[in-house]
């Protein structure tokens, strides 16, 4: 049983090259918060505002947990925080995990998420200026974790596909 594990910054791409690794090597997508939505029953903005950050954390440290322990293979897709609470940066390196960190470049990530920024609670209200501002003291602030990963592939300028194969060099 071997998990493959996506993780990095939001809009590197995580769900979607999860979605198309997923079609080529036949393994199952799991996203870590689509499946802690459906465990609580609960959307993540309404776990952050009825029980806050911590408690969100908690589910999703055990969410985590789960996942990886959990019989057969699976591409996991983590939240972008994920790695930087509760020791998570530390099961990258698990038996029987591959874990891939997605990197983007500040003006890479800012493209593609001012398109769709009333989607990111965090990103909404913010000017262009401000959101670049937002990223580059995130992407700071969890490189550390980020960085625990077994491998990073750079995905700026590179469609799906490429991103894709880059992922498929690393599993032969």
């Amino acid at each position: 049983m071997r998990k493959i594990i996506l993780l990095g910054y939001m809009g590197c791409g995580k769900s979607t090259i999860a979605k198309s690794l997923s079609k080529i090597i036949r393994v199952p997508v799991i996203d870590l918060d689509t499946y802690i939505e459906e465990k609580a029953s609960l959307s993540i903005n309404a776990i952050f505002e009825q029980y806050g950050e911590i408690k969100f954390r908690k589910m999703e440290h055990e969410a985590f947990v789960e996942l990886l322990n959990a019989p057969g293979d699976a591409i996991i897709g983590l939240g972008g925080g994920t790695p930087c609470y509760a020791n998570n940066h530390l099961l990258l390196n698990g038996e029987n995990v591959l874990s891939i960190y997605l990197r983007a470049s500040i003006d890479t990530l800012h493209n593609r998420l001012v398109a769709n920024k009333s989607k990111r609670p965090l990103l909404a209200s913010k000017s262009d200026a401000e959101m670049k501002e937002f990223i580059a003291v995130h992407l700071f602030e969890r490189s550390y974790y980020y960085n625990q990963a077994q491998y990073a592939i750079v995905v700026d300028e590179k469609t799906i596909d490429q991103t894709v194969l880059d992922i498929l060099a690393i599993l032969t």
